[in-house]
């Protein structure tokens, strides 16, 4: 699973970033421009389906077909609860639970499922080169 995240993180990736904000000053809306710089395919997920960046925005999990390398959660433990089971079904490689939407047994279920799982700031990882 390691060399899986290494590879992911040299390649262009296919991102999800679960509570995707259209306010400019709100971190999911930096994630989404900082993700789009660094050359990835984003999918702003928001329950309103409001564009995020430019880009066109999902309101649901469900929305989403073909393969999805990481998801990045900018939601509470409340909201991101009753994803698991779309989290399942869409079987990203990993998903980062951002500062402020850590969620144990969210986190738990999903790798008990094989999905991986970090505690990290997406924003952070991008200007570290480590993402």
């Amino acid at each position: 699973m390691v060399e899986a995240v290494r590879a992911m993180r040299q390649a262009r990736q296919r991102v999800v970033v679960v509570g995707a904000s259209p306010k400019p000053h709100r971190y999911s809306h930096r994630a989404v421009r900082l993700l789009t710089e660094h050359g990835h395919e984003v999918v702003p997920m928001n329950p309103a389906g409001r564009p995020v960046a430019g880009i066109a925005a999902v309101r649901d999990l469900g929305e989403i077909t073909g393969p999805v390398d990481t998801v990045t959660l900018y939601v509470s433990a409340k909201i991101s609860s009753a994803m698991d089971a779309a989290l399942a079904r869409l079987r990203p490689r990993r998903v980062l639970f951002n500062p402020g939407a850590e969620n144990p047994a969210l986190r738990e279920t999903l790798e008990d499922q094989g999905i991986h799982t970090e505690e990290a700031c997406t924003l952070v990882l991008l200007n570290t080169n480590q993402f």
